[in-house]
């Protein structure tokens, strides 16, 4: 069942997805070769208890961490540790955060250091990609155009569009009715309402689209060992259009 939010319940996901965007703000500040993931992510849940958040990912199905770190190869789901952080690695940095019992949850990807063309055209495929299927977020519309706006934005360029992972709907639980694939006909899935929240999350992989999880259980990476970008964003459905939560 697809739960839809009051005016009030958005304004509330809002204050949960701000400090979300601001958790990512300071990431993007602090990263720096030489640190582990695990320096990372302790900066990360301290900014969000500070400011009143609980790390929603830490304990969620056992996971042990606040964040998701994943670099590289690592598509989704990297659980932080004594992994360090390179000059020219591209690191995924996934946040959720729950305040007066409301989710919030944002990713980006983020360049350390000098990192080569081939890796930063990726970022700002998959950035795009949420963008263009971000303006495909409206009432009326079916969940299928943000799907296959999402897909050819990204397949028009030669990547991979991982089909395994999906994003979600979410408001007092993570995750929420309906899936939001990142494939598929425009014509398919629900109508898009008033109300609706999904976080919209583009996973894209310079080359092939297959990906397998680690032996940790949780640490998804490319089958082939190229790079993966992963950026999301909360979005409300308005009368007006597509409202995005997860801003700084």
């Amino acid at each position: 069942m697809i739960v839809l939010k009051t005016t009030d319940e958005i304004e509330k996901m809002r204050v949960a997805g701000r400090v979300v965007g601001q958790a990512l703000d300071l990431a993007g500040r602090e990263i720096k070769p030489g640190m582990t993931t695990r320096e990372l992510d302790t900066l990360i849940e301290t900014y969000l208890r500070d400011n009143g958040a609980i790390p929603a990912f830490k304990g969620y199905h056992g996971f042990p961490a606040s964040a998701c770190i994943s670099v590289n190869e690592e598509v989704v789901h990297g659980i932080p540790g004594d992994r360090v952080i390179n000059e020219g690695d591209i690191v995924s940095v996934d946040v959720g955060s729950i305040i007066d019992g409301w989710y919030g949850d944002s990713a980006r990807t983020f360049a350390v250091g000098a990192v080569d063309k081939t890796r930063t055209e990726l970022m700002e495929c998959t950035l795009q990609a949420l963008m263009a299927g971000i303006d495909k977020a409206r009432k009326g519309h079916k969940l299928g155009e943000i799907s296959s706006t999402v897909q050819q934005t990204a397949e028009n360029r030669g990547y991979g569009v991982v089909r395994q992972l999906v994003g979600h709907g979410i408001g007092k639980s993570m995750h929420e009715e309906p899936q939001v694939p990142n494939f598929g006909s425009p014509n398919e899935g629900p109508a898009l309402k008033t109300g609706m929240v999904l976080a919209i999350e583009p996973m894209i992989n310079m080359g092939t689209r297959e990906v397998k999880t680690l032996a940790d259980g949780w640490t998804v990476v490319t089958a082939d060992g190229q790079p993966s970008a992963h950026f999301e964003h909360t979005v409300a459905i308005t009368d007006d259009g597509p409202d995005i939560l997860t801003v700084a």
